[in-house]
């Protein structure tokens, strides 16, 4: 079993960019635009418990800021448990991490980021 801590720093300046697209898209009101930068930081964050735990916060500000109930519900539980699975390991790899999908199911990466993270990881 392979214990994940911290993210490489290549790999973390594509997830920073995805976080800041996510932020400067909010700021915008492109909502929709600014949860697919989150989902996608999701993605690029998940193997690593501090990068996977902050997309999580990220996730629950969005629900709060856009008073999205079910998002904040949602987020609460993948907060507490989504960086203890990513330390052991234990993750749905590609999982976008919002309450509108299950906490446990693998998904499919988009391409470019499945190229991001086989180049940086």
């Amino acid at each position: 079993m392979k214990l994940n801590t911290l993210m490489p720093k290549a790999l973390e300046a594509f997830y920073n960019l995805e976080l800041s697209n996510a932020e400067a898209a909010f700021k915008m009101k492109h909502y929709q635009q600014s949860w697919r930068h989150l989902e996608r930081a999701h993605i690029l964050g998940q193997p690593y418990p501090i990068a996977h735990s902050m997309v999580h916060w990220r996730m629950l500000l969005f629900g709060i800021k856009t008073k999205n109930i079910s998002e904040i519900i949602g987020q609460i539980p993948r907060l507490l448990f989504g960086g203890v699975k990513s330390f052991v390991g234990k993750i749905p790899v590609g999982n976008t991490g919002g309450a509108n999908v299950p906490p446990l199911k693998p998904m499919d990466i988009p391409d470019d980021l499945i190229q991001i993270i086989n180049n940086y990881k």
